[in-house]
């Protein structure tokens, strides 16, 4: 029986935090650790630190090597709350400096975790646990996109409109919400053959699912979906009192919030629509051949089929110097947004939900355009160059779209670079944050952000597997 282990306070922890000397394989300064004690830590995966140990024995650069051991740990050291509840594994995970679990940041903290559900029981015990939780969380309100252990705690969004209900921190409309709660089903289902997770409960959670992308497909005019904010930021709630933007029906399914939180501009938001179509194609391969229910199969993958030429014919557009790129955003009526934003899914990301887009001339020149200055959110500065996003202002550089750059990169010259500006914009904190000042890193935004640590530590992972030279090098 593994016993429950409640989630840190990193604020209260203060000098707390170990501080471990980090030693280089060359001769070089050291560099402390900020992983919390062992008796601190929220969960522990022997695999990982295996897995920890051997890697960061293969990094030369002592700077890389302290990001990686800082960050490839720090889902499981500071934000796991896990227990069994009914004799079912339940993980609660928080996304770091806000107690509350989102959908995707949850998915996205345990993702790099996955692949040890063969040799680690715990791992296992985890995800199944959280694949519990999220089902529980998508039968509360398939809407809301973040949660809170408590059910009952009153929310603290409870002036937004309407009020959410307790046990429900925020109600944001993302499509990549119920997106990711698929991602982490079908993903641990073809790694373990494991059905036990996908029961009754779990099927009427993904059936709320696909209603909630049906009703907001729009086919029969607005949506019962609003969200009001009291706001000095613009961006925090929708036009035209919480209902958004008009558009035309087509098939695209409209979202009301970005990954970033961020209202949309155009509600048809291209990346997430993306990726419902991979999300339906999983979910119908697990109607077929974990329920035997071809009646939700075959509606899943009629959506994803009328999604996916929906984006053909509205999102593919001529751009002047970059010939056919994805927009952002769209509305139905021909009107489109070019740009990205640094979350997953984001333009950028698409080879990373699905390598296949590696190879996508569509892909290569959106890429192009992302990394250019027609992108309004790519941003230049003195110190690190890098996609940004609305949620943090016009100045803010984000490492993860520095390390989604690197993720989806075929270039060593390319990867490396990320990789330098990845060691030489941390603030000397060991970690990675939400957004930096693309001139003064010193000035970031999220001291504890799981999801950008955890994600580093993935990327740290990609390239041992694939380009162990890399690791090698100075930097």
């Amino acid at each position: 029986m593994i016993k429950r282990r409640h989630f840190l306070n990193l604020a209260a922890m203060g000098t707390a935090l170990a501080a471990t000397p980090l030693r280089a394989a060359s001769p070089a300064p050291t560099l402390s650790l900020k992983r919390p004690p062992v008796k601190a830590r929220t969960y522990h995966s022997q695999a990982v630190e295996d897995t920890l140990h051997k890697v960061a024995k293969e990094i030369e650069s002592p700077k890389l090597k302290q990001l990686f051991v800082n960050c490839f740990p720090n889902t499981l050291d500071t934000t796991v709350d896990f227990e069994f509840i009914n004799n079912r594994p339940d993980t609660f995970i928080i996304t770091g400096d806000i107690d509350a679990m989102w959908l995707r940041d949850s998915t996205a903290q345990v993702w790099p975790y996955l692949p040890f559900v063969h040799n680690d029981e715990k791992i296992d015990l985890l995800i199944q646990g959280l694949i519990n939780r999220q089902t529980t969380c998508i039968l509360k309100d398939p809407y809301a996109n973040a949660f809170y252990k408590d059910l009952s705690r009153p929310s603290k969004w409870a002036s937004d409109e309407p009020t959410p209900e307790p046990g429900i921190h925020e109600r944001k409309w993302e499509i990549d919400s119920l997106c990711y709660a698929v991602r982490l089903g079908y993903h641990y289902w073809k790694a373990t053959g494991n059905n036990s997770p996908f029961d009754v409960r779990w099927r009427t959670a993904m059936i709320a699912a696909v209603d909630t992308f049906e009703a907001e497909q729009r086919w029969s005019g607005e949506s019962d979906y609003r969200f009001v904010r009291s706001s000095p930021r613009m961006i925090d709630a929708p036009v035209f009192e919480g209902t958004g933007r008009p558009v035309k029906p087509n098939g695209l399914i409209a979202s009301a919030f970005r990954p970033s939180d961020d209202a949309t501009l155009f509600p048809f938001l291209i990346p997430s629509n993306i990726f419902a179509v991979i999300s339906l194609r999983q979910l119908s391969e697990m109607a077929s051949q974990i329920f035997n229910d071809q009646d939700f199969a075959r509606r899943c993958d009629k959506m994803a089929t009328q999604v996916d030429a929906a984006i053909k014919a509205c999102a593919i557009k001529e751009h002047e110097g970059f010939g056919k790129i994805y927009a952002y955003e769209v509305d139905g009526f021909g009107n489109a947004l070019f740009m990205d934003d640094a979350n997953v899914p984001s333009l950028m990301s698409l080879a990373y939900l699905n390598p296949a887009f590696a190879q996508s001339p569509v892909y290569q020149n959106t890429r192009a355009f992302l990394l250019s200055d027609n992108n309004p959110y790519y941003l230049r500065g003195t110190a690190a160059e890098g996609q940004g996003s609305p949620h943090t202002g016009k100045h803010r550089i984000w490492p993860m779209g520095i390390i989604l750059r690197a993720m989806t990169s075929q270039s060593d010259e390319e990867i490396t670079q990320c990789l330098q500006w990845l060691c030489t914009t941390d603030a000397n904190t060991g970690l990675m944050h939400e957004g930096f000042d693309k001139d003064d890193p010193s000035q970031y935004s999220r001291d504890w952000f799981a999801w950008a640590n955890t994600l580093f530590g993935e990327l740290i992972l990609k390239l041992q597997a694939e380009r162990p030279a890399l690791l090698k090098l100075a930097l």
